[in-house]
Protein backbone atom coordinates (compact mmCIF):
# COMPACT_ATOMS: atom_id res chain seq x y z
CA UNK A 1 0.00 0.00 0.00
CA UNK A 2 1.19 3.50 -0.74
CA UNK A 3 -0.10 6.67 0.89
CA UNK A 4 -0.69 9.65 -1.39
CA UNK A 5 -1.43 13.34 -0.92
CA UNK A 6 -5.13 13.73 -0.13
CA UNK A 7 -5.42 10.33 1.61
CA UNK A 8 -6.48 10.01 5.20
CA UNK A 9 -3.35 9.06 7.14
CA UNK A 10 -3.45 5.40 8.19
CA UNK A 11 -3.72 5.10 11.94
CA UNK A 12 -1.27 3.14 14.07
CA UNK A 13 -0.12 2.56 17.61
CA UNK A 14 3.55 1.80 18.23
CA UNK A 15 6.05 2.33 21.04
CA UNK A 16 8.28 5.35 21.28
CA UNK A 17 11.88 5.23 22.48
CA UNK A 18 10.59 5.47 26.08
CA UNK A 19 8.35 2.40 25.63
CA UNK A 20 5.19 4.54 25.65
CA UNK A 21 2.40 3.91 23.15
CA UNK A 22 1.93 6.58 20.50
CA UNK A 23 -1.32 6.44 18.55
CA UNK A 24 -1.45 8.65 15.47
CA UNK A 25 -5.20 9.34 15.71
CA UNK A 26 -4.70 10.67 19.26
CA UNK A 27 -2.17 13.21 17.91
CA UNK A 28 -4.39 14.45 15.06
CA UNK A 29 -5.76 17.91 15.70
CA UNK A 30 -3.09 18.96 18.18
CA UNK A 31 -0.44 19.99 15.63
CA UNK A 32 0.49 19.25 12.05
CA UNK A 33 2.50 16.05 12.00
CA UNK A 34 5.68 15.14 10.14
CA UNK A 35 6.40 11.41 9.94
CA UNK A 36 10.00 10.67 9.01
CA UNK A 37 10.64 7.06 8.11
CA UNK A 38 14.35 6.21 8.07
CA UNK A 39 16.26 2.95 7.53
CA UNK A 40 18.35 2.53 10.65
CA UNK A 41 19.84 4.21 13.71
CA UNK A 42 23.57 4.86 13.77
CA UNK A 43 23.88 5.30 10.02
CA UNK A 44 25.35 8.43 8.47
CA UNK A 45 22.52 9.71 6.25
CA UNK A 46 19.90 8.96 8.92
CA UNK A 47 22.00 10.86 11.44
CA UNK A 48 22.36 13.83 9.10
CA UNK A 49 18.61 13.89 8.39
CA UNK A 50 17.45 13.64 11.99
CA UNK A 51 20.06 16.12 13.23
CA UNK A 52 18.79 18.54 10.58
CA UNK A 53 15.30 18.30 12.08
CA UNK A 54 16.71 18.59 15.60
CA UNK A 55 18.69 21.70 14.69
CA UNK A 56 15.70 23.24 12.88
CA UNK A 57 13.19 22.45 15.61
CA UNK A 58 12.43 26.11 16.39
CA UNK A 59 11.30 26.61 12.78
CA UNK A 60 9.15 23.45 12.89
CA UNK A 61 7.62 24.59 16.18
CA UNK A 62 6.81 27.95 14.55
CA UNK A 63 5.11 25.98 11.76
CA UNK A 64 3.01 24.19 14.43
CA UNK A 65 4.55 20.81 13.62
CA UNK A 66 5.23 17.70 15.69
CA UNK A 67 8.06 15.54 14.30
CA UNK A 68 8.18 11.75 14.70
CA UNK A 69 11.03 9.59 13.42
CA UNK A 70 10.10 5.99 12.58
CA UNK A 71 12.37 3.01 11.94
CA UNK A 72 12.24 -0.74 12.42
CA UNK A 73 14.88 -0.50 15.15
CA UNK A 74 13.79 -1.51 18.62
CA UNK A 75 13.04 1.18 21.20
CA UNK A 76 16.23 0.42 23.14
CA UNK A 77 18.73 1.35 20.39
CA UNK A 78 16.46 4.25 19.46
CA UNK A 79 16.64 5.56 23.04
CA UNK A 80 20.43 5.33 23.01
CA UNK A 81 20.47 7.28 19.74
CA UNK A 82 18.09 9.95 21.09
CA UNK A 83 20.37 10.39 24.10
CA UNK A 84 23.54 10.42 21.99
CA UNK A 85 22.24 13.15 19.66
CA UNK A 86 19.85 14.98 22.01
CA UNK A 87 16.96 14.60 19.60
CA UNK A 88 14.10 16.86 20.64
CA UNK A 89 11.36 14.73 19.10
CA UNK A 90 10.30 11.11 19.64
CA UNK A 91 11.52 8.11 17.71
CA UNK A 92 8.91 5.42 17.14
CA UNK A 93 9.74 1.75 16.84
CA UNK A 94 8.12 -0.10 13.95
CA UNK A 95 9.94 -3.23 15.12
CA UNK A 96 7.04 -5.47 14.06
CA UNK A 97 7.13 -3.92 10.58
CA UNK A 98 3.46 -2.95 10.46
CA UNK A 99 3.54 0.83 9.90
CA UNK A 100 6.28 1.22 7.26
CA UNK A 101 4.54 -1.11 4.75
CA UNK A 102 1.21 0.64 5.45
CA UNK A 103 2.77 3.91 4.24
CA UNK A 104 4.62 2.35 1.30
CA UNK A 105 7.92 3.13 3.02
CA UNK A 106 9.39 -0.36 3.24
CA UNK A 107 12.19 -2.29 1.58
CA UNK A 108 11.51 -6.01 1.29
CA UNK A 109 15.30 -6.33 0.89
CA UNK A 110 17.60 -3.42 1.72
CA UNK A 111 20.82 -3.10 -0.30
CA UNK A 112 20.40 -6.34 -2.28
CA UNK A 113 23.59 -8.28 -2.82
CA UNK A 114 25.53 -6.24 -0.26
CA UNK A 115 23.56 -6.52 2.99
CA UNK A 116 20.36 -8.32 1.96
CA UNK A 117 18.67 -7.08 5.14
CA UNK A 118 14.99 -7.93 5.02
CA UNK A 119 12.31 -5.50 6.14
CA UNK A 120 13.86 -2.06 6.59
CA UNK A 121 12.02 1.27 6.42
CA UNK A 122 12.62 3.38 3.33
CA UNK A 123 13.52 6.99 3.84
CA UNK A 124 10.24 8.85 3.54
CA UNK A 125 8.50 11.99 4.76
CA UNK A 126 4.80 12.62 5.22
CA UNK A 127 3.09 15.81 6.39
CA UNK A 128 -0.31 15.25 7.95
CA UNK A 129 -2.62 18.17 8.69
CA UNK A 130 -4.77 18.66 11.78
CA UNK A 131 -7.67 16.86 10.09
CA UNK A 132 -5.54 13.76 9.51
CA UNK A 133 -5.12 14.28 5.76
CA UNK A 134 -1.76 13.68 4.08
CA UNK A 135 -0.61 16.96 2.52
CA UNK A 136 2.90 15.90 1.51
CA UNK A 137 4.26 12.46 0.67
CA UNK A 138 7.80 11.62 -0.40
CA UNK A 139 9.16 8.08 -0.50
CA UNK A 140 12.77 7.77 -1.60
CA UNK A 141 14.03 4.63 -3.29
CA UNK A 142 17.66 5.38 -2.46
CA UNK A 143 18.48 5.41 1.24
CA UNK A 144 21.38 7.72 0.38
CA UNK A 145 19.01 10.56 -0.51
CA UNK A 146 17.45 12.95 1.99
CA UNK A 147 13.89 14.27 1.93
CA UNK A 148 13.19 17.70 0.46
CA UNK A 149 13.34 19.84 3.59
CA UNK A 150 12.17 22.97 1.75
CA UNK A 151 9.05 21.26 0.42
CA UNK A 152 8.23 19.88 3.87
CA UNK A 153 8.51 23.38 5.35
CA UNK A 154 6.52 24.93 2.48
CA UNK A 155 3.75 22.39 2.99
CA UNK A 156 3.66 23.10 6.72
CA UNK A 157 3.65 26.84 6.05
CA UNK A 158 0.66 26.46 3.72
CA UNK A 159 -1.32 24.77 6.50
CA UNK A 160 -1.04 27.75 8.88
Amino acid sequence: MSVKVGDKAPDFTIKNHNLENVTLSEQIGKKNIVLLFFPMVNTSVCEKELCSFRDGMKEYENLDAQIYGISVDGPFPQKMWVEKHNFNFPLLSDFNKEVSPMYGAFYDIWVPGKFDLKGVSKRAAFVIDKQGIVRYAEVLESAGNEPDYDKIKATLSSLN
